[in-house]
């Protein structure tokens, strides 16, 4: 292989981009919790600096500051004397129930969780689990995962070959690491003929799903199951199983695995939404892979690896799946399905 040279003049643009990223990352999460970004969204014709800092009670001077970041990131355009946020801004980084919604990305990427733990343990390489997290961290992680599952129900489940008809006559759903429930709540309200359960190792996290689902008015039609998925037993068979982004958090993958082919029903479905992790050097180069290399600065912590699509591929054919399939819904979520026989 023949050694490329480069100067450091040339090499330098490289490292003042990231740091220009991180500039724009603290300017979108402070923009966030401060509510500047959601006061430039109510107001269409834009804002002066004075009346957004007289909005919201803060120092116009630091405001200017913050606007003119806001303005370099890509966040704002300016009229005259007003800023306007840039098209699509709002939907992206403050629609909850969008699918395209980034805007809880931005503030779990700055929880302790994330990396300054991961520096204070670097040397111990000490582990936590997710009773170990903070409640904060716990609400970021749902608001994260949410936009998955809007990917997922009902447009990514319609790509799995007969699902769509199966689940409008009525079946039984189960969410597999349901979190705080949104994907339960979406689930009912998706599939009305259908009986959902709810599957979580995380007890916290489970009286937040039951939270969600009384204040939906789904209590008759969505149940609760504490578990881990290696231990996965119901008394029903189900015809469709789902997992959203935590089936690399399995502490072993094929008795999971083995739990979920035992839980279906014959023809039933297993569904795997996860972040589809780079298998080359280019990949992990690219935005998403960067992204994903981020994310696994938390998922160390917890004794975890995300892996590739294709890894599910062979899990699915190892435990005797058929008629596996796979999407990629958007660079950073994608879909492995199969049937049991």
């Amino acid at each position: 292989m023949v050694e490329i040279l480069i100067t450091p003049q040339e090499q330098a643009p490289e490292l003042l981009g990231h740091i220009a990223g991180y500039v724009s990352h603290r300017t979108v999460g402070m923009g966030l919790r401060t509510g500047m970004i959601a006061a430039l969204a109510d107001a269409q014709e834009g804002l002066a600096v004075d009346e957004l800092a007289d909005d919201l009670g803060l120092d116009p001077y630091h405001v200017d500051v913050w606007c003119r970041a806001a303005l370099g990131a890509g966040l704002c355009q300016r009229r005259g004397q007003r800023y306007v946020l840039a098209p699509h801004i709002s939907t992206l980084l403050l629609d909850e129930q969008s699918p395209a919604y980034l805007g809880g990305v931005f503030l779990v990427f700055e929880q302790d969780e994330m990396f300054d733990r991961f520096e204070r343990v670097l040397g111990t390489g000490e582990r936590l689990w997710w009773d170990d997290t903070r409640p904060e961290w716990i609400a970021g992680v749902a608001g994260t995962g949410t936009p998955f599952y809007h990917r997922l129900i009902p447009e990514g489940l319609a790509q799995v070959p007969g699902l769509a008809a199966r689940l409008t006559g009525g079946a039984r759903i189960i969410d597999t690491a349901c979190g705080a429930g949104a994907g339960l709540v979406r689930l009912a309200e998706c599939y009305p003929d259908t009986e959902i359960i709810g599957v979580d190792g995380d007890a916290y996290s489970l009286t937040l799903a039951e939270k969600r689902i009384a204040e939906a008015g789904l209590g008759d039609r969505v149940r609760l199951h504490h578990s881990p998925l290696e231990e996965l037993e119901l008394d029903q068979p189900a015809t469709l199983i789902v997992n959203n982004i935590s089936m690399h958090e399995c502490r072993d993958l094929d008795a999971a695995t083995r739990r979920v082919e035992a839980a279906l029903e014959p023809g039933g479905w297993f569904v795997i939404s996860d972040f589809p992790y780079p298998e080359t050097d280019e990949g992990l180069a690219g935005v998403p892979g960067r992204i994903m290399t981020g994310i696994q600065f938390f998922e160390a912590q917890i004794d975890d690896q995300l892996l590739p699509r294709a890894a599910y591929d062979d899990l699915l054919d190892r435990h005797g799946f058929v008629d596996l399939g796979a999407t990629e819904l958007t660079p950073v979520h994608a879909l492995t399905w199969g049937q049991r026989p």
